[in-house]
C-alpha cells in the first residue's frame, strides 16, 4: 500500500466531547469520524485494525470448534417476547415497527434468534454438543454514549452460543471458549486479566469476564497478587472484618451533632475512627398487591453498599428502588442523615452486613434530627438484625479468599464475557432435542461475548503516550512504514525505499510506503500519531553511508542499519513484539 493512494486524514486537535485518550487519539488519527451520538464511521485506517481483530477471533473461534454462520440485525418481537425480555431488557432495547405496525427490535444480543435457530434445526442428541457464532453489528440505545468505541450505540460484537445434553457437556463447552479466549487476547497483545462476574440482563449462573487493564476502566477488579484469583467487584465476595462480636463496653448516649449528616462529618465531630460508625441505607421492594416494603441496610460508615448482591438476596429478586424521603419520615420520623436501627417497629426490616452484625458500642443515627446515637450495642439495645449478609463492597485491604493475603484492586476494561446460561433461554423457547431414549430434553446452553469494536479503544487506553498510539503489532493498521524523505527530489530514496517495501511485502510484512513527499517532522508525527509498530526512514545522509534508520514505535533513538540487513533487522524487531 502507498500513502499516496490511501486515505490518511490525521488532525492536530480532538473535538471537546472526546473525553478519554482513545476517543482523542482515534479521532485524531483518522480511525473514526461521528456521525450522530455513539455513531461513528469507521474510516478506512480504523477498518484495517478491526479486521485484524476480526480475524484473530475467527480464527481461535474456528480452531476451538465452533461454527460461523450470520444472523440478521433486525429481529422480531415475538422471540424476546417469548424469552420474557421484550418487558424486562429496558430502554436500551431500541423497538421499531415496520410498515405493517409489527415489531421489531435492533439486537443488542441474539440468545434468542439462535435458541430459535437450535429448537428448528436440532432434533437429536447426535446433533450436540454444538457452537456457533457470528461477528455482526449491535445496537444498545444508551442513555449517554461516550468514551467513544468504548461506551457507543452501534458496535461490532462477536456473539457465539453453545448448545449441550447436559450440564458436563456444558461445562466442557463454556471451559473450551474460556481458553479459546485466553489465546485470542494474548494474541491481540493485551494485558488481561479473567475475572469471576455477575451476569447481568444475560441470564445464567457461571460467568467471567474478561478485562484489559487499563487506568480509565468503568470496571473495578479486585485479585490477589499471589494466586489466579480475581473478580469483578460486583461479584468479589466481601468477608467479616471482625472474628467475633465483643461484650457492650459503652454505655448507650445520644449526643447531639449538627450539621453532622454523614458517617464522616459524624466521625469528625466525635472525634471517633470512621470504622466505628454505621451508616443507614433505605430501600424500598413493592410485593404484588401490597404495600411497598421498607428495608433499612446497615454498613459500616467507610463501606459502600454492592447493588447487585443486594438483588441476590430473597425478597429483592424482582428488583428494588430507594426509599423515598416521604417514606423515610413515616417510618423513621427523622429526615435522612440521622437514620438508625434503634427503636424501629416492626414494619421495617434491617439487614446487617456481615461486619456490622460482629461490630460493638457503635454509633448510629439516632432517628431525630440532629442527634446520633453512641455505644449501641446488639441485643442490648436493639434486636439482632433480621438478616446478617454480605452487602458491600471490597475495598484494598480485605482478606484474600484464602486469608493468607490481602487483596488488591485496579480498573479494567471489560471486552469479552462468557456465560454458562443453563436452560434459561431454552426453556422460555422450548428448544428440545431428543436424548438416548427417545424423550425430550431442554439443551444445556452456553453466551460468549467479544466487544470487537471496543478492543480497539482499550488497546489505545492501555497503549499511547503523548505523541500518540502504541499499536501492539497483531491489531497496528499497519506493521511498518516506509518513509522516503525528499521523495520527489532523489531518485536513490524513491529506488530504495520502493525496494525496501517489496522485499518487506514478500516476507508477509503488513507494510506502507509513505511516498507523499512531506516535511520530516509532520511526516514523522503522523506515523506516530497513528501507532505503527515500526518506521524506516530513507534518506539520502544514509544512503551515503549504505543505511536507513529503523525506528520502534516505544524507542526514543533510531537504529542505523545496513541496507543488507534491514529486512532481517525489521522481521527479528517485529518478533520481538506480541504476535
Amino acid at each position: 500500500m502507498r500513502a499516496s493512494a490511501f486515505h490518511i486524514s490525521t488532525i492536530k486537535e480532538a473535538p471537546n466531547d472526546a473525553e478519554i485518550a482513545s476517543h482523542q487519539l482515534m479521532i485524531r488519527a483518522g480511525m473514526i469520524r461521528k456521525l450522530a451520538g455513539g455513531i461513528y464511521n469507521y474510516m478506512p485506517l480504523g477498518l484495517r485494525t478491526i479486521r485484524k481483530i476480526e480475524n484473530i477471533i475467527r480464527e481461535e473461534m474456528n480452531a476451538a470448534g465452533a461454527l460461523e454462520l450470520l444472523m440478521p440485525v433486525v429481529q422480531p418481537a415475538e422471540l424476546w417476547q417469548e424469552s420474557g425480555r421484550w418487558e424486562k431488557y429496558g430502554p436500551e432495547l431500541l423497538r421499531i415497527k415496520d410498515r405493517h405496525g409489527r415489531d421489531f427490535i435492533l439486537q443488542p444480543t441474539s440468545e434468542e434468534v439462535i435458541t430459535d435457530i437450535a429448537r428448528n434445526e436440532i432434533k437429536s442428541w447426535r446433533q450436540l454438543p454444538v457452537n456457533f457464532y457470528h461477528i455482526q453489528t449491535k445496537f444498545r440505545d444508551e442513555r449517554r454514549p461516550r468514551f467513544g468505541v468504548m461506551r457507543g450505540r452501534e458496535f461490532t460484537m462477536k456473539d457465539a452460543y453453545s448448545f449441550d445434553r447436559d450440564v458436563d457437556g456444558a461445562m466442557q463447552s463454556y471451559q473450551a471458549m474460556f481458553d479459546a479466549y485466553h489465546k485470542i487476547f494474548t494474541r491481540l497483545g493485551l494485558n488481561f486479566r479473567a475475572v469471576a462476574a455477575d451476569t447481568g440482563s444475560i441470564g445464567g449462573s457461571s460467568s467471567h469476564e474478561f478485562q484489559v487493564i487499563a487506568d480509565i476502566g468503568e470496571d473495578l477488579i479486585v485479585y490477589d497478587p499471589r494466586t489466579d484469583y480475581a473478580a469483578n467487584i460486583e461479584l468479589a465476595a466481601a468477608p467479616c472484618l471482625i472474628e467475633k462480636r465483643a461484650a457492650a463496653g459503652q454505655d448507650l448516649c445520644k449526643v447531639h451533632t449538627p450539621g453532622a449528616a454523614t458517617c464522616e462529618e459524624v466521625k469528625n465531630l466525635l472525634s471517633i475512627d470512621l470504622s466505628r460508625t454505621v451508616k443507614s441505607i433505605v430501600l424500598a421492594t413493592e410485593p404484588a398487591d401490597s404495600d411497598p416494603q421498607i428495608w433499612l441496610l446497615l454498613l459500616r460508615g467507610d463501606h459502600d453498599l454492592n447493588e447487585i448482591k443486594v438483588g441476590k438476596l430473597a425478597g429483592f429478586e424482582e428488583g428494588f428502588r430507594f426509599a423515598t424521603e416521604d417514606e423515610i419520615k413515616e417510618h423513621f420520623g427523622s429526615p435522612p442523615g440521622y437514620l438508625g436501627p434503634v427503636g424501629l417497629d416492626d414494619r421495617v426490616k434491617v439487614i446487617a452486613d456481615l461486619t456490622v452484625a460482629n461490630m460493638n458500642d457503635f454509633v448510629c443515627g439516632a432517628n431525630e434530627a440532629p442527634y446520633h446515637l453512641q455505644g449501641v450495642n446488639w441485643g442490648r439495645d436493639l434486636p439482632e438484625p433480621l438478616l446478617v449478609a454480605d452487602i458491600r463492597n471490597v475495598v484494598a485491604g480485605d482478606p484474600t479468599p484464602d486469608g493468607k493475603g490481602v487483596l488488591n484492586i485496579q480498573r479494567g476494561i471489560e471486552v469479552g464475557h462468557v456465560f454458562y446460561l443453563g436452560t434459561k433461554y431454552s426453556e422460555a423457547l422450548k428448544a428440545t432435542y431428543l436424548d438416548e431414549t427417545g424423550k425430550p430434553a431442554f439443551m444445556e446452553m452456553g453466551c460468549y461475548g467479544i466487544g470487537v469494536t471496543r478492543i480497539v479503544g482499550a488497546a489505545i487506553e492501555q497503549n499511547h503516550d503523548e505523541r500518540g498510539i502504541i499499536w501492539p503489532r497483531a491489531i497496528a493498521p499497519f506493521e511498518v512504514a516506509v518513509c522516503g524523505l525528499g521523495w520527489g527530489k532523489s531518485d536513490a530514496v524513491r529506488e530504495t525505499a520502493t525496494k525496501l517495501y517489496e522485499e518487506l511485502k514478500s516476507q508477509g510484512v503488513d507494510v506502507i510506503l509513505d511516498d507523499r513527499d512531506l516535511r520530516p517532522g509532520v511526516m514523522f508525527a503522523e506515523w506516530e500519531l497513528i501507532g505503527v509498530p515500526i518506521r524506516i526512514t530513507v534518506g539520502d545522509r544514509g544512503l551515503a553511508n549504505g543505511q536507513v534508520e529503523v525506528l520502534g514505535r516505544r524507542e526514543s533513538n533510531a537504529e542505523l542499519v545496513d541496507l543488507p540487513d534491514v529486512v532481517a533487522r525489521v522481521a527479528a524487531k517485529l518478533s520481538s513484539r506480541v504476535t
